[in-house]
């Protein structure tokens, strides 16, 4: 019986090209906004923060803010004796982080880090733009001694505040995916920074109370997720959370992981009959305290240090600080640009077609900006108060300003390039 000749195969649906930066998805684009709303007014009240305390630090009243910051306060009996400046860098930071915490979980579950496709670009793109500083800085200082190199994560990371300050200023034309790659791999890179902290620069460790810590912390959860806690089940809350802060402290991990993995228990999806998740409103409630409040403060005791004519040599002839203003001017935009070039040459993707490599630069450039957690992570490293210490604060301060100057004017470079090509007026 003869053969009945074989269907003819249907030609295949040509692919569309992968692209870097497509659309976002729903939640991606509420995480953007609801970001760009709250840093922007943040960025502003940490960048007058920063102000007061360079002009209070070098002004004839310079011995108040040094005697305010060492002021002690808190009981000694449960080693919470600290200084203000202490207590701004151990206490209000541990809000930043909760949020940053509350953030990256929202981002994972319903955000861009949600999917793998469009995780991959900022995730490496953060590994490359601390990478590449951690290298130029140890290239640096590799020769120094004096435990110089124990700095090399200070220039690895971007202040989204400060970044999220300029871009609302300069970029408010620039494409929606360009301005939540930024937001995205600053989250990713506070979440690599919270890992450097808790694995790099621990020091004697106490098992018995980071173990009583984490059932805090899981007692949190487990309150969290209750459906209508009421006034009392909020009390209870904070109290877990104070607790869980305190533990951690006297663990000798930095207090802030607390407020991180306080964050992340968040349930990020809203459950039947929610009009928003439990994250959302946690980081409704706590954003504005954060950046409102605590970053502001931080950066109050954190950034006064002098800058005369003889402090200034000091810090340039440092190799410390050299490190540290190379890695964040250069360090960061060479980084996130190869890492993101080297994700487009692997996977044979291309730019949206709304996008040029030159808006990556820009975002590169403005990623150079390193505030608050790089002086965190510097006071860690060496002390608050040694040589080192204050060197490496005029170098992040003059660093992050030069970041700032550079990125915004590549930002608004690229703002006017694409609102001119919206109106037919010009091309990229």
């Amino acid at each position: 019986m003869p053969h009945s000749p074989a269907p003819a195969r249907q030609p295949r649906e040509p692919q569309a090209p992968r692209s870097l930066f497509g659309p976002l998805s729903p939640g991606g684009l509420a995480n953007l906004l609801d970001t760009l709303r709250a840093e922007r007014t943040g960025g502003l009240l940490l960048l007058a923060g920063a102000v007061v305390a360079l002009l209070w630090a070098n002004s004839p009243w310079s011995a108040s803010y040094t005697a305010l910051s060492d002021t002690v306060v808190g009981p000694a009996a449960l080693h919470l004796d600290l200084s203000l400046a202490s207590w701004a860098t151990d206490g209000l930071l541990a809000i930043f982080f909760f949020v940053v915490g509350v953030e990256l979980k929202r981002e994972v579950v319903d955000g861009e880090l949600r999917r793998p496709r469009t995780a991959l670009v900022p995730v490496v793109a953060a590994v490359g733009g601390m990478a590449v500083p951690a290298l130029l800085y140890l290239l640096v200082t590799a020769s120094a001694g004096d435990g110089a190199t124990r700095g090399w994560a200070v220039p690895t990371a971007t202040d989204i505040a400060f970044a999220v300050a300029v871009l609302s200023v300069v970029g408010r034309s620039l494409p929606a995916s360009l301005r939540a790659f930024l937001l995205t791999l600053a989250v990713v890179d506070d979440l690599l920074g919270i890992v450097v902290i808790a694995v790099v620069y621990t020091d004697g460790l106490h098992l018995v109370w980071l173990a009583a810590s984490l059932v805090a912390v899981a007692a949190f959860a487990l309150l969290v997720r209750v459906r209508r806690p009421g006034v009392a089940g909020h009390a209870a809350l904070v109290v877990l959370a104070v607790t869980a802060w305190a533990l951690m402290h006297a663990s000798g991990v930095h207090a802030t992981i607390a407020g991180v993995l306080l964050g992340l228990t968040a349930p990020a999806l809203a459950r039947p009959g929610e009009a928003s998740s439990v994250a959302e409103r946690l980081e409704h409630r706590w954003r504005p305290v954060s950046a409102g409040f605590a970053v502001p403060v931080f950066a109050l005791f954190a950034a006064g240090v002098p800058l005369s004519g003889g402090a200034l040599a000091d810090a340039v002839r440092d190799p410390v600080a050299q490190g540290v203003a190379l890695g964040l001017v250069v360090g960061k935009p060479l980084g996130i640009l190869a890492a993101t070039w080297l994700v487009a040459r692997f996977t044979r993707a291309a730019l949206a077609p709304d996008l040029h490599w030159r808006d990556v630069g820009a975002v590169g450039l403005l990623a150079g900006i390193g505030f608050t957690v790089s002086l965190l992570i510097g006071e860690l490293a060496f002390g608050a108060g040694s040589a080192h210490d204050e060197h490496l604060k005029v170098a992040i301060l003059l660093a992050s300003t030069t970041a700032a100057v550079l990125g915004g004017a590549a930002l608004a470079a690229r703002d006017r390039a694409h609102r001119s090509r919206r109106t037919g007026a010009g091309t990229r």
